[in-house]
């Protein structure tokens, strides 16, 4: 990965010098020279994944290492469940800055450019990545009589004869898992907290199997360990076929206990925030569980699925509805990768998009306040659908993730303003609001690709009609209109909530259809983003040796 960064780097400190030097062509000739390729790596600002170390205990620093090699194995499983054959691929280029942008999408599309070719030849992304055949039809699939079809931790194949099979992660990947497993295990051996002991052991069992239930259990009981890992096959955002299958990932964690403090108060609040959900009482009857935790961590390793063109800044987990309901989730805060992406891309962004009176009100602890909030949100609302036939992910098939993700995001907003208003949460609301408007342009710019950068643009185009915000055509900026603002959140709130307790797959459809999409003023704003040069997300130069280990 280190490799990967520095040749990253070297082709955008090329492409500087060439702009800028005199005995060459002017400025505008040589930005010309660069390649279309080169363009997009250089929309990608660096930044060190470190943390202080000085905390952890000998055998802690003796565990990372051993932490990062299970990421590395992770990275290399979600190569294959993204592309296939990163090597063949790899090795058939010839460019520097081709390797170096297929790198960093795990493939030869684009990830925020609406998973668009960019290398020649190679065709649309298959909508089901590499866990079906390529050659499959969606009435085959529906037509195939086997229980373990929809299962999150499979991959669909075809035998001798030509028929569909499914296999367990486990045996697909069995020589990796093996070695994840034996990592684990070792690494379980240098755990001082008990606790995080357990869930290593019980992880590695787990990949052996892919029963996750009682390490996702084991990891909900942690509470006192300075490291943490997450890893497995988690998040169903490559599926764009079904949104059944989960990919591989990994993050290394050190905890940061005193912003960690900060936090912990707020989980308290979500049976009451519940029941005062904006929506009739049927859709909110789920009590979530309250044994939850919030804490802010420095992340210093990423790899596979999250660290896939656009980066994770934070974690809300397990996914499991059992869990979910019994414990409630763990949110975890990646306050270092939250900052880059603060300092290096929301403050440009406001700086040209905000109206000036209020470019104040676009802070760091809004953002990070609005991120939290987005994953704590994750706990509200429902999992089954109102009529108990299935869970709202089964329900909303390959619309899930993108409505879920917009649910977080207007309830994270939601709940700021409830617990502002019982005197929870200091500060000036305009604060949040604005943020969060500047949020949605650094967001949008994900692409209808990205889970993320859909529900961005669901809520940017209902907070336009709804008013939430004024454009000034003189100064090209917005202006957050609060009172519009409040009731935005409210009206949003209420209608995804109510989509997903249905399970209503049409009207999902027709939203997005509706609004899950970019219109032309919006462009134009995304447009002189991409002209001021803003970065569009972050790469990172981690790994052991960055750690000094």
């Amino acid at each position: 990965m280190n490799k990967i960064i520095t040749s990253m780097f070297m082709l955008s400190i090329f492409a500087f010098s060439t702009c800028n030097n005199p005995q060459e062509s002017s400025n505008e000739a040589a930005m010309d020279e660069i390649s279309p390729n080169q363009k997009k790596v250089n929309e990608y600002v660096e930044f060190t994944l470190t943390s202080d170390l000085s905390k952890l205990s000998e055998n802690q620093r003796k565990m990372i290492p051993l932490l990062i090699q299970v990421a590395e194995i992770m990275d290399d499983m979600f190569w294959k469940e993204a592309y296939g054959d990163r090597n063949a691929l790899l090795n058939s280029l010839t460019k520097p800055e081709d390797i170096a942008f297929c790198k960093i999408n795990y493939g030869p599309w684009d990830r925020l450019g609406d998973n668009a070719p960019f290398i020649e030849g190679v065709g649309e992304k298959p909508l089901g990545a590499q866990y079906y055949p390529l050659d499959m039809t969606i009435a085959e699939f529906e037509a195939w009589d086997d229980d373990t079809k929809s299962s999150l931790y499979t991959m669909v194949r075809r035998d001798t004869s030509g028929a569909l099979i499914s296999i367990p992660f486990y045996d697909y990947f069995a020589a990796e898992i093996q070695q994840v497993s034996d990592l684990l295990m070792q690494a379980s051996e240098l755990a001082d907290d008990e606790g995080f002991k357990n869930y290593l052991k019980l992880r590695a069992a787990a990949l052996m199997n892919d029963d996750y239930l009682q390490s996702d259990l084991a990891w909900m009981d942690m509470k006192n360990n300075h490291i943490d890992f997450v890893v497995g096959p988690i998040e169903n955002y490559e599926d764009k076929l079904f949104n059944y299958k989960a990919a591989h990932e990994a993050y290394v964690l050190i905890k940061d206990t005193e912003w960690s403090e900060r936090l912990a108060k707020y989980v308290s609040f979500l049976p009451e925030l519940q029941e005062n959900l904006p929506v009739p009482p049927e859709y909110k009857k789920e009590n979530p569980g309250t044994d939850s935790d919030l804490n802010a961590y420095d992340v210093v390793y990423y790899a596979g699925d999250c660290n896939a063109g656009s980066k994770t800044i934070a974690i809300n987990l397990p996914n499991d509805e059992r869990v979910q309901l019994e414990k409630g989730t763990r949110r975890l805060q990646l306050k270092n990768a939250m900052k880059a992406k603060f300092d290096k891309i929301m403050l440009p962004i406001s700086e040209l998009l905000i109206d000036e009176s209020q470019r104040k009100h676009v802070t760091f602890d809004a953002f990070f306040g609005n991120t939290m909030f987005h994953e704590v949100a994750h706990g509200l609302g429902i999992k089954n659908t109102i009529d108990g036939s299935s869970t709202v992910r089964k329900a909303l098939l390959e619309h899930g993730s993108a409505l879920e993700e917009g649910k977080a995001d207007i309830l994270g907003v939601y709940m700021i303003t409830q617990l502002h208003a019982k005197g929870e949460i200091d500060g000036d609301l305009m604060d949040y609001y604005t943020t969060f408007l500047a949020g949605i342009f650094r967001s949008v710019r994900f692409g209808a690709a990205s889970a993320h950068g859909k529900a961005n643009m669901i809520r940017f185009n209902y907070f336009a009609e709804n008013g939430a915000f004024t454009y000034n055509p003189e100064t090209q900026t917005y202006f957050v209109n609060f009172e519009n603002f409040q009731k935005a959140i409210d009206g949003l709130s209420n209608i995804i909530l109510v989509l997903q307790g249905n399970g209503d797959y049409e009207g999902v459809d027709a939203l997005f259809n509706e609004m899950g999409i970019v219109g032309p003023q919006l462009q134009k704003d995304l447009d002189r983003i991409q002209a001021a040069g803003i970065p569009r997300d972050v790469i990172f130069n981690q790994g052991v040796a960055v750690l000094g280990l």
